[in-house]
């Protein structure tokens, strides 16, 4: 069973057709593989409707078709990104209020086809709805079964803590994950993010606060850059075009050559086998980078390795 590495199923349904999604689906299922990530605003910005549920709405197909593999897998979905006027988002995206909450889910589970999902994400922050409102809607979901835990993507620490607070104080259920953007080249300190949310990407103060705080998971999305690491056609953000990204890579290079792999598979497992374990989210269009991304994960580096890793600057 490979539960530390999630399936991302962003286009499936949209960019990638549905005979192609239910192959890697399939495959990833029989190689041991447990977590499959969407969201109910997946992929707005590629439906000509403009607005999402097509990810949903195929891994519902596919479970009706594959009996017995939804006691196998565990869903991961997310509410709050959703437009609610084709082609206006951010600003008009949904938000985290009670009725959105309990709105998103049942439309989740509807077009999924279960009863229940295993973690629920709030998909971004809602600067208009109180945090207290939106933690407990996410609460009465967790009581009435439907969901099993929660967790917040693109969540500044302050408020992930707020929040958490907040819940332990009603009694209820707060979130025990967060989703950000994680990969191990890093940054170029006080540069703004291009291709995530600006309180998306990982910092050292997500870290620490994870470090004291053992009960709460990370996951990683984009953890390999879209392809970056190995592509030649695709260069790196601007946020990466510093020297310390010349360091981490020529590191990168040895330890891939040590172990005869290569960028993208020692990535993957220095994420997976660090401190905090990351559970990386992965797209892909090929099963070929599929079984790459499940090779990576299962990849052991020696401590010696990943101090080298970690020390590249």
């Amino acid at each position: 069973m490979i539960e530390n590495l999630a399936l991302g199923a962003m286009l499936f349904g949209t960019v990638t057709e549905e005979r192609r999604s239910f192959e890697l689906l399939d495959r990833f299922v029989d190689a041991g593989g447990v977590w499959i990530d969407t969201a109910n605003c997946y992929a707005f910005w590629e439906d000509p409707t403009g607005f999402g549920g097509k990810s949903e709405a195929l891994l519902g197909r596919w479970l009706a078709r594959r009996p017995g593999v939804r006691d196998r897998v565990r869903i991961s979905t997310k509410v709050g990104c959703e437009p609610t006027v084709a082609g206006q988002f951010p600003e008009s995206a949904e938000g985290l209020s009670a009725a959105v909450i309990k709105s998103g889910i049942e439309g989740s589970l509807t077009r999924l086809g279960t009863d229940h999902v295993e973690l629920y994400w709030a998909h971004k922050p809602d600067p208009v709805t109180p945090l207290d409102e939106t933690v407990a809607a996410f609460d009465e979901l967790v009581s009435a079964g439907t969901v099993g835990r929660l967790g917040c993507s693109n969540y500044p620490t302050w408020q992930v803590e707020r929040a958490r607070q907040l819940a332990k104080a009603g009694g209820g259920v707060g979130f025990t994950a967060v989703q950000q953007h994680h990969t191990y080249l890093q940054p170029r300190p006080a540069t703004q993010p291009t291709v995530v949310h600006r309180f998306g990407a990982v910092t050292d103060e997500v870290l620490h606060y994870l470090e004291h705080h053992p009960d709460m998971a990370l996951w990683a999305y984009t953890p390999l850059l879209s392809g970056r690491y190995t592509r030649a056609d695709k260069p790196l953000p601007a946020e990466y075009d510093h020297s310390g990204t010349t360091h981490r890579l020529a590191v990168l290079d040895e330890v891939a050559a040590e172990t005869g792999t290569n960028r993208n598979r020692v990535v993957l497992a220095w994420l997976t086998g660090g401190n905090p374990a990351v559970t990386p989210i992965v797209g892909v269009s090929t099963v070929e980078q599929l079984d790459e991304a499940i090779a990576g994960v299962s990849l052991e580096l020696t401590a010696e390795q990943r101090e080298r890793l970690a020390s590249a600057t």
